[in-house]
């Protein structure tokens, strides 16, 4: 090992695509810290700084036969340890987004859920109103619009004329769009 540590980048580049694990050896020496420290003055965490200088020297020996130097081995390492954190802030900020579309998601569900808790209010309020209609009225009223029969079938079912169903439906609706208001009404009429 003694004589790498004479040997220039380029020679130990030479060495290293022809699988020279000793040229290796005597590059990661040389570069680790540097590249240790200059990971981490720009990430301000050391467990990821020395990710980034393993990933770096990990790409250089699984890459050693395609990489080629001009004269530069050390900007190669340097220009890699930025891109690796780059990529690394470009996944954070993908991660971000997509945590803040789920929190939006999470948020906008929270009408929905409010939505059916005012749903089933409304349909409480309204079941209530149609249970203080007189009897006979709350009957056809309940076939008509529960059970969606015609008022024939409601005025054979409880042996009344048609004209008295029609009657009792008239008089509910009135009653109920007092109690109720106009939007309501209008939700009865479309058959609740």
């Amino acid at each position: 090992m003694a004589g790498y540590t004479s040997k220039s980048d380029l020679e130990l580049a030479s060495l290293l695509r022809v699988d020279d694990e000793a040229a290796y050896a005597e590059l990661y020496r040389r570069y680790a810290l540097v590249l240790l420290n200059h990971a981490h003055n720009r990430t301000r965490n050391r467990e990821e700084a020395k990710d980034i200088v393993h990933e770096v020297f990990s790409v250089l020996w699984s890459r050693r036969r395609e990489i080629t130097f001009s004269s530069n081995l050390s900007g190669f390492l340097y220009t890699s340890v930025r891109n690796i954190i780059l990529n690394q802030v470009a996944r954070r900020e993908v991660e971000a987004k997509y945590l803040q579309s789920m929190q939006q998601y999470a948020e906008t569900e929270a009408p929905v859920a409010d939505y059916l808790v005012r749903e089933s209010q409304l349909t409480e309020l309204v079941e209530r109103e149609i249970a203080r209609l007189p009897d006979k009225m709350r009957q056809v009223f309940e076939l008509s619009r529960k059970h969606h029969l015609s008022h024939d079938e409601i005025a054979e079912q409880l042996g009344l004329s048609g004209q008295t169903v029609s009657k009792h439906i008239t008089n509910a609706l009135k009653i109920l769009r007092e109690k109720l208001g106009i939007v309501i009404y209008l939700l009865l009429l479309a058959g609740f």
